[in-house]
């Protein structure tokens, strides 16, 4: 997942770079964005936030879970869907066919919302990307490209708060339809099962502080590297 995380990013690094820097891309900006999609260190900070999350949790049935063929299933369909979703024209088919199945009350969205509910999986994304835009504009500040306050950082994050939203749920339900279709009737309610557990709230709480301290970390280095790069192109 954090190969393909680490692809997201950099093609995301290059719409930055267009959108922002007035000399686009380059290969020192490429240079840049390949040292902060270090794969040995968002390895490192999902690591150390996954464990530091479940030290006092009992896995030994999420082991057993994913241990399965089902729970395999589940893993390598997540990992397909991630990594398709990368190219717009499927990122854009699954979203659509998700707002589709939602308007036709058809069953595999109705499954997923419960998965996603029980997870609390919406809010949870919401946050991360919130908090991975504050961290963009504090870089971008401690950077010297702007000069705000904490507080206008804040408010200018919360005004963007309902595009946020609605954005990530496009994206998540798009993502989950995506990856569960595959799956046989009877098995993803099975997953729903076992995120209502204390040990299943207990991992999908250790996978978002594991990936939501990685993003956090490099939406400050992306942030503190543009506004350096802004500066350059500026002298």
């Amino acid at each position: 997942m954090i190969e393909i995380m680490r692809e997201e990013g950099q093609t995301y690094a290059v719409e930055l770079a267009e959108e922002m820097l007035p000399g686009s891309y380059t290969e020192n900006w490429g240079a840049v964005v390949a040292r902060i999609y270090s794969t040995e260190a968002m390895q490192t900070s999902v690591r150390r936030g996954f464990a530091n999350a479940l030290e006092n949790v009992d896995i030994t049935p999420l082991q057993a879970f994913f241990e399965t063929q089902m729970g395999k299933t589940i893993v390598s369909l997540e990992l397909s869907a991630r990594d398709a979703m990368m190219d717009t024209a499927i990122e854009e088919h699954a979203k659509e066919q998700a707002r589709a199945y939602e308007r036709a009350g058809d069953d595999a969205f109705v499954l997923v919302d419960d998965f996603v509910k029980a997870g609390d999986l919406l809010e949870a994304n919401v946050v991360g990307a919130m908090n991975s835009n504050i961290q963009f504009y504090r870089g971008l500040v401690d950077g010297g490209a702007f000069e705000l306050s904490e507080e206008q950082i804040l408010a200018d994050v919360w005004e963007q708060e309902q595009e946020t939203r609605a954005e990530t749920r496009d994206w998540l339900y798009g993502f989950l339809i995506l990856a569960y279709s595959p799956l046989a009737p009877g098995e993803l309610e099975t997953y729903t099962e076992l995120s209502k557990t204390a040990e299943g709230a207990a991992m999908n709480a250790a996978l978002f502080e594991g990936f939501d301290s990685m993003y956090s970390d490099i939406s400050y280095a992306l942030g503190f590297a543009a506004a350096r790069a802004m500066k350059v192109e500026d002298i």
